[in-house]
């Protein structure tokens, strides 16, 4: 079993999606299948794009178990093996892989529209909270730019 994850490093809005193998093409098929349609339905698909571009993000890789180069990730996959692993594997035995997709991707809405976080640019709010706050903020500022 393997374990393609996401997470955006701002809101904490994170993604998490497994396999029976490890290769590119199942890392293009979480992008595919959870990362870019979730922005769509966030942002303004041009307006995303553009935004990326213009702050030169593209894609980067690091070390696993890497906490100095990787660690909103690290982070990430620690709270997911302690609230969701650990306490899935005590529940239930599983018989495929899709059993647990569908548990992991319960937990995962709970975790980014339910749970709080008190990372640093959270305050206290949910990761998908955080994040439609952030976008708000970005159109208000983006307006006015164009009003200047």
């Amino acid at each position: 079993m393997y374990q393609q994850t996401a997470i955006d490093t701002y809101s904490k809005v994170g993604f998490a999606k497994l396999y029976d193998r490890k290769t590119a093409l199942t890392a293009a098929d979480l992008l595919n299948d959870r990362v870019v349609p979730f922005f769509d339905g966030v942002h303004d698909r041009h307006e995303y794009e553009l935004y990326l571009a213009v702050e030169n993000i593209d894609h980067s890789r690091t070390k696993t178990k890497s906490p100095q180069t990787n660690g909103i990730c690290e982070r990430f996959h620690k709270t997911l093996l302690d609230e969701f692993y650990r306490v899935a594997f005590r529940k239930r035995v599983y018989d495929s892989l899709d059993e647990l997709q569908a548990d992991l991707d319960a937990w995962m809405a709970s975790y980014n529209e339910v749970r709080t976080h008190q990372g640093r640019w959270c305050f206290g709010k949910t990761p998908l909270r955080t994040l439609l706050d952030s976008a708000a903020v970005a159109r208000e500022k983006q307006h006015q730019g164009r009003a200047a």
